[in-house]
């Protein structure tokens, strides 16, 4: 890497976290919109849900695909491409005549996420040093958790006002300026010294693989609650909609401080976090369904929810991308995969439950289900494995 840019290391991280905002903002404003993109479109709340699953699914696919695709492209380069990309697949979002074409403009806006998290994520492990792996992923991490204290809320506002729309075209505008930013403070490099072979190389790793798995399963836990949170605290708490924004900030502020924190456990033992935030993120869960009827306790509930399932995200990214020394930016897409799998299947698994009559916060019970798997697969599996790869 370029020791001319040396003195940008601050700014380069800056710019990635800008780029964590804004999509941050968008892949989670859904949830927020929900109700109005129902109304607009007269479907039911599970009929939406499937937008979020969509974007959850472009996502899993573009994820490992675009990042083995473009293996000889510089890292920068990459980073541009794939945030024009995402700009203007939001663009479309908002332009969607209907539901099924939202739904299909949801999924192009997801194939350039996981891509993007995981060049990014090696991008600012190169500019922040040896050592400082875990911190680099959280400074970029924490661009999407202040999204949903900041971005999430006010989009959530700004579709309850102007339209649903409007929301998408701000995320739009987040874009190009994200794009100015990385284009004025990321390192530029040659091409990097990797080819499809080797990225593929890196994908027989069976640890690799049983991370990816346990997170697939475990990660939907959070987002079965999180997917249809707007209805459940309007419909079962009695919450008026207006205040939905500060609901998905109090979530925010827990994401945020789950990624600070998670990024300082993962450089001590990075697996000892991860179970930890497994255990800690289904306790989370069934604390919000057993509490999910008082708006008070709903909030706290939230906010744990949002703690530990970022501690748990954190230190997922950063095993998985120590479990793939020779294709890191790969390893950080997977995380982004497999966290996207538990976006789907989360919202897919607490739509059905909802669908089928048992309640909104029968999601949360199934959340806890979800979590408790994927704990189970990295205790049978995962910690048989590491000493050989990961010498922790």
């Amino acid at each position: 890497m370029s020791t001319t840019r040396k003195p940008h290391v601050g700014a380069a991280l800056f710019a990635l976290s800008l780029g964590g905002f804004t999509i941050g903002t968008t892949e989670f404003a859904t949830m927020g919109l929900l109700p109005q993109i129902g109304d607009a479109f007269h479907a039911s709340d599970p009929v939406v849900g499937h937008a979020i699953t969509a974007y959850a699914l472009g996502v899993v696919v573009g994820a490992p695909l675009l990042t083995v695709a473009a293996a000889r492209l510089s890292r920068q380069r990459l980073l541009l491409v794939l945030m024009g990309a995402y700009a203007v697949a939001n663009l479309l979002s908002a332009a969607a005549p209907s539901i099924g074409l939202l739904v299909a403009g949801r999924f192009l806006a997801g194939l350039p996420h996981g891509a993007f998290f995981g060049v990014g994520a090696a991008v600012g492990a190169g500019v922040a040093g040896p050592g400082k792996r875990g911190h680099a992923v959280s400074m970029m991490m924490t661009g999407l958790t202040i999204a949903n204290v900041v971005g999430v809320p006010l989009s959530t506002f700004v579709g309850q006002q102007a339209g649903w729309r409007v929301a998408f075209v701000l995320v739009g505008v987040l874009g190009a300026v994200t794009l100015a930013g990385l284009l004025a403070f990321v390192p530029h490099e040659g091409p990097v010294d990797s080819s499809v072979k080797q990225e593929l190389r890196s994908l027989r790793n069976g640890p690799l693989w049983i991370g990816f798995l346990a997170g697939a399963i475990g990660f939907g836990g959070m987002f079965a609650v999180y997917s249809y949170v707007a209805p459940t605290m309007t419909r079962v708490a009695g919450l008026s909609p207006r205040y939905v924004p500060w609901v998905l900030a109090v979530f925010g502020v827990g994401m945020t401080a789950g990624t600070l924190l998670g990024g300082r456990l993962a450089d001590r033992h990075v697996l000892r976090t991860m179970i930890g935030g497994y255990v800690a993120t289904g306790a989370a869960l069934a604390i919000f369904a057993l509490v999910g009827h008082h708006v008070v306790l709903a909030f706290v509930a939230l906010f744990l929810l949002g703690v530990t399932s970022q501690v748990l995200g954190l230190s997922m990214q950063t095993r998985l991308m120590e479990l793939s020394p020779g294709a890191q930016s790969l390893g950080a897409a997977l995380c982004h995969s497999a966290l996207n799998v538990g976006n789907a299947s989360g919202a897919f698994f607490g739509g059905l439950v909802i669908a089928a009559g048992w309640g909104y916060l029968a999601p949360a019970w199934t959340g806890v289900v979800l979590t408790v798997l994927g704990l189970a697969l990295v205790l049978a599996f995962g910690r048989q494995q590491v000493g050989s790869h990961l010498r922790r």
